[in-house]
């Protein structure tokens, strides 16, 4: 008997694509800039490897062959906040995206809690569209829910709370700057040098 009988799309070869592209395009911007520094490539390598977790995680499994519906109430779009919704689930949506707040200030010259609540939010729409359409398209194996789309941005902001914390401790705030793409607002003209 076949392992795969519902012709599962592998996870791990489309992640491990997901993640090389994703960590090229950031290196080529970082070499372009003339900004690589090795605690920068660092961070292009946990962008990298954080989407391609995400993606793996969110959006698959796929089924290219149709599986037997088990839940037909089960509805592949749920748009009522709050509705029938976990608190563990809720709670497992914040940390997942809480890294997010923390690795996208590092590549803002100027970081913010709304930037980072519109690109938590606009990754977060993104996921649920391709559940939507994993759904519509072939057998996907999540539900498009408004409750994940609210939650994963809460996660961010909770992630940047976190970035900005860490960035206010005396003895931190030198190895954030350390791991910045770019030197922040009022850096001294040795240090922007030092980024070109």
């Amino acid at each position: 008997m076949s392992d795969n009988p519902f012709g599962e799309v592998p996870a791990l070869p489309v992640a491990l694509v997901i993640g090389v592209i994703v960590f090229a395009v950031q290196l080529a911007l970082l070499l372009r800039s003339r900004r690589s520094t090795w605690p920068r490539t660092a961070v292009a390598a946990a962008i990298a490897v954080y989407a391609a977790g995400i993606f793996a995680n969110t959006v698959f499994p796929i089924f290219l062959d149709p599986v037997p519906d088990q839940e037909p109430w089960t509805p592949a779009l749920a748009l009522i906040p709050f509705h029938d919704y976990e608190v563990a689930d809720a709670l497992t949506n914040v940390v997942v995206f809480a890294p997010l707040g923390i690795l996208i200030p590092l590549l803002m010259r100027r970081p913010s809690w709304w930037k980072v609540l519109l690109t938590a939010a606009a990754v977060s729409i993104t996921i649920e569209l391709l559940q939507l359409a994993a759904q519509r398209l072939f057998s996907g194996g999540h539900v498009a829910d408004v409750n994940d789309l609210v939650w994963n941005t809460v996660g961010g902001l909770v992630g940047y709370v976190v970035f900005v914390v860490v960035s206010l401790v005396p003895g931190l705030s030198h190895l954030v700057e350390v791991f910045r793409w770019h030197s922040p607002a009022g850096a001294s003209p040795t240090a922007r040098h030092e980024e070109r």
